[in-house]
C-alpha cells in the first residue's frame, strides 16, 4: 500500500493531549483538578459584541457565503485599528486579510510560501503551530533558542550563516506565548534590517498585543521603518476581546504575502460566518473598556498566583505581558523533566499546567500557568502546590 500519510507521520505525538487525559481521568474519579494548563479564556464575551452578533443573525442575507478574505467593512475596521494604535497606515484591499483565528492564518500562509527543501527559522520554546505550520508544508525548521541569558541575534546570525539552503522565513512571536518574553521597537527594527540584508520574510504573531502590565506596552512589527517591505503580522481577537470560540484573527502588511494568502483561501474557504464579521466590527470599533478590563483581570490573577508561589518557596518573576506565567521547574523537582514534573502537580496538588517540552525541548526545563481560574481559584492551587513543593 503507497504511504498515504506521509505529513501526519512528521508530527510527534501530541505532549499536551497526555496531560489533558490525566487530567480527565482524575475528574472521572472526582478529583477536583484547577486547570491551568491550556490558553483558554474563562470570560464571556463582551455584551455590546454578542447584542450586534444576535442583530445579525437575524438577518437572513447573512446566512450566505461570505468572503473569504473578510468583508469589506471588517477589513477597513483592522486598518483603522491599526491606525489608532500604531499610527500604521494599511490598504484594506490589499494590506488585509481576515482569517479564522490566527492559526489559520498562519498555518494556510505556510503553505502557500513553503514547500519541500524550504528551511524556516522560528525560536524555541514556541507555540506549536510556529514550528508545525513548515512542517505540515513540507518544509524544515531550524530554531533560535530563546532565553535571558543568550544573544538573540547573534543566535539568529549563526542560523542563518550556518543553513543550507538559506532560510527564506522567521517566525517570531512577541509578547512571547510560552516564556512571556517581550521586546521593545529598536528589536524589531533590528529585524527589520536583518531581513532585507538577508532577503528573508518575516511573519509576526502579535496575539498578546493588549495584555501587557507594569506601564510596558508592545509595539508593532509593523511599526519599525521598512516592516511592510519584509513581513506580515498576525492578530486575533481571541485574548483581548475574549473571543476564543469566534476564531476571529487576521494577517497584516506586505502586499504580496497578504495575497498570497487571500489566494490560498479563496480555494480552502468561504471565510467566517457573516454575523460574526459584522460584530467584530463592532469589537474593533466599539469602546475598548472591555480590553481594560480583561488586562486588569490577567494582572491582578497573575499577581495573586507568583506572589503565592514565591511564599511556598517557587522562585518565580512577574511577566510583563501575555496570559501566562512561564515558571523554571524547582530545582528539586528538575531531574524528572516537565512532563513528569506536570503529572506529579495533578496527582500531589490537583492542578493542571502545561508541560514546557510540548513547546519544544529547550522548554523542558519549564511548566506553563494559563491564568484561566478566578482568583479564589488560583489561590486554591497555590495552596495544593505548597506541599507538593515540600514533598521534595
Amino acid at each position: 500500500m503507497p504511504e498515504l500519510f506521509g505529513r501526519i507521520k512528521r508530527l510527534p505525538p501530541y505532549v499536551f493531549a497526555i496531560v489533558n487525559e490525566m487530567k480527565i481521568e482524575a475528574r472521572r474519579k472526582g478529583a477536583d483538578i484547577i486547570d491551568l494548563g491550556m490558553g483558554n479564556p474563562d470570560q464571556g464575551t463582551p455584551p455590546h459584541i454578542v447584542e450586534k452578533l444576535v442583530e445579525a443573525v437575524r438577518n437572513p442575507r447573512n446566512h450566505r457565503y461570505s468572503a473569504s478574505k473578510g468583508i469589506t467593512k471588517l477589513r477597513s475596521a483592522i486598518c483603522d485599528w491599526y491606525k489608532r494604535r500604531y499610527d500604521v497606515d494599511l490598504d484594506p484591499d490589499a494590506e488585509a486579510v481576515a482569517t479564522i483565528g490566527s492559526k489559520e492564518g498562519l498555518s494556510h500562509l505556510a503553505l502557500a510560501m513553503i514547500g519541500p527543501g524550504d528551511v524556516v527559522l522560528t525560536t524555541t520554546p514556541a507555540y506549536p503551530i510556529h514550528p508545525y505550520s513548515v512542517i505540515i508544508a513540507g518544509g524544515e525548521v531550524h530554531s533560535i533558542p530563546l532565553k535571558k541569558d543568550s544573544d538573540f541575534f547573534a543566535d539568529l546570525e549563526s542560523a542563518y550563516k550556518n543553513t543550507w539552503p538559506r532560510p527564506k522565513v522567521l517566525i517570531i512571536n512577541f509578547p512571547n506565548n510560552p516564556t512571556t518574553a517581550v521586546v521593545d521597537i529598536a528589536f524589531f527594527q533590528k529585524i527589520v534590517d536583518f531581513a532585507k540584508e538577508n532577503d528573508i520574510m518575516v511573519l509576526h504573531d502579535l496575539a498578546y498585543a493588549d495584555l501587557n502590565f507594569d506601564g510596558y506596552r508592545a509595539p508593532s512589527f509593523l511599526q519599525a521603518k521598512g516592516a511592510k517591505d519584509v513581513g506580515v503580522e498576525f492578530f486575533s481577537l481571541t485574548k483581548s476581546y475574549n473571543m476564543p470560540g469566534w476564531r476571529v484573527g487576521f494577517c497584516v502588511g506586505n502586499r504580496d504575502v497578504v495575497g498570497a494568502l487571500i489566494k490560498i483561501k479563496s480555494y480552502l474557504d468561504y471565510g467566517m460566518f457573516q454575523p460574526i464579521q459584522i460584530a467584530s466590527i463592532i469589537a474593533l470599533n466599539g469602546p475598548q473598556e472591555c480590553v481594560l478590563e480583561t488586562t486588569e483581570m490577567y494582572r491582578s490573577r497573575r499577581d495573586v498566583l507568583v506572589d503565592g508561589l514565591n511564599k511556598a518557596g517557587w522562585a518565580i518573576e512577574k511577566p510583563k505581558a501575555t496570559m501566562f506565567v512561564w515558571a523554571e521547574i524547582p530545582e528539586p523537582f528538575r531531574g524528572m523533566g516537565s512532563l513528569e514534573f506536570s503529572k506529579y502537580l495533578i496527582e500531589k496538588a490537583k492542578v493542571a499546567v502545561s508541560p514546557g517540552i510540548g513547546f519544544g525541548e529547550s522548554g523542558d526545563g519549564y511548566v506553563r500557568f494559563a491564568l484561566v481560574e478566578n482568583e479564589h481559584r488560583i489561590k486554591q492551587a497555590v495552596k495544593g502546590i505548597r506541599p507538593a513543593l515540600q514533598k521534595a
